[in-house]
C-alpha cells in the first residue's frame, strides 16, 4: 500500500540517482522510438500509397469492421477520429512544405507529403486500420508473423513514445498500455516473458520490443549495447530497501538474448 510517508531508513541521493538513470533511459528511448516511427511511416505509406495517392482520405481503402468501430464517448468512427486528428495536424504544422503544397496544389495532401505530419499515434491508429493483408505485411517486415500482435507493438509503443516526450517516468511505471501477452506468436526471446502475467505491464518487455524493431530498422546500430550498458549501471542503493531492474521488469538471464553474440 503506498502511503505519503517515506520508508524508513530512505537515502534522498537514491531518489536523485534513480531521477537521472530515468532520465538517461528516455533519452535513449526517444533516439529509438524516433526510428520506429520514422520506419512504421514509411511502411504504411509505401503500402497505402500503391492502392491511391490519397488513401488515408479514403475510408473504402480500410478494413470495415476496423474503421467503423464508434467511440462511445462521441459516437464517431474510427475513421472520422482519425480524420480529425490528422487534419489538427495539418493545422498546426508550421512547416514550410505544408504551407507551400496547400497554398500551391490545395488543402489535399498526397500521403507521401501527408506522413511527414503523422506523430507515432497517427501512424498506429491508421495501421490498426489497415485491411488484414496490409497489416500482415508491415508485420512481417519487422519479423512479426502475427499482426494482431504488431499492431499491439504498436499502440503500446506509442503509448511509451508519449510517456518519453512528456518526460514522464519510465524506469518503474505501471504500463496502462500494454502488448498481447507473450506466446509461441512472439519472436523467440519472448520465451523470457511467456506465462509471467507479472511482466506484462512493466517497461522492460517494451525497451525488449524497442531492441527488436531497432534491430530490423538499422542492423548493426550500437543502440542496443548502448541500452544494455544503461541497464547494468543501475544505481546502487544507500536506502535499506534495494531496487534495481528487476523492478523494471526485466526476467533473469536477460543479458543472454539481448544482444547478437558478434556484440555479446
Amino acid at each position: 500500500m503506498r502511503t505519503d510517508n517515506f520508508v524508513p531508513e530512505t537515502a534522498f541521493s537514491d531518489a536523485v540517482a534513480l531521477y537521472l538513470f530515468d532520465r538517461r533511459l528516455r533519452v535513449l528511448l526517444a533516439d529509438a522510438l524516433e526510428r520506429i516511427e520514422v520506419s512504421l511511416r514509411v511502411e504504411v505509406a509505401y503500402r497505402l500509397g500503391r492502392l491511391d495517392t490519397f488513401a488515408h482520405l479514403h475510408e473504402d481503402n480500410f478494413h470495415p469492421s476496423f474503421r467503423n468501430k464508434r467511440d462511445p464517448r462521441s459516437g464517431a468512427t474510427v475513421f472520422t477520429a482519425w480524420q480529425q486528428k490528422y487534419q489538427g495536424l495539418v493545422q498546426r504544422s508550421r512547416e514550410d512544405f505544408v504551407k507551400h503544397y496547400r497554398e500551391k496544389h490545395g488543402p489535399d495532401m498526397p500521403l507521401w507529403v501527408a506522413i511527414e505530419v503523422w506523430d507515432f499515434g497517427a501512424v498506429s491508429q491508421l495501421l490498426a486500420m489497415m485491411k488484414v493483408p496490409d497489416q500482415q505485411a508491415v508485420a512481417a517486415r519487422y519479423g512479426v508473423d502475427d499482426w494482431k500482435l504488431f499492431a499491439s507493438w504498436v499502440r503500446a509503443l506509442s503509448y511509451l513514445r508519449n510517456l518519453v516526450a512528456h518526460h514522464s517516468r519510465v524506469w518503474n511505471r505501471n504500463m496502462v498500455s500494454y502488448p498481447i501477452p507473450p506466446s509461441s506468436t512472439w519472436p523467440g526471446w519472448g520465451m523470457a516473458f511467456e506465462s509471467r502475467q507479472d511482466l506484462l505491464t512493466k517497461p522492460f518487455l517494451q525497451l525488449a520490443m524497442v531492441r527488436h524493431l531497432v534491430e530490423v530498422i538499422c542492423p548493426g546500430s550500437t543502440w542496443p549495447a548502448r541500452m544494455a550498458a544503461h541497464l547494468k549501471a543501475f544505481p546502487d542503493q544507500a536506502s535499506k530497501r534495494q531496487l534495481s531492474i528487476a523492478d523494471m521488469g526485466a526476467p533473469e538471464g536477460w543479458e543472454d538474448w539481448w544482444l547478437p553474440e558478434d556484440r555479446q
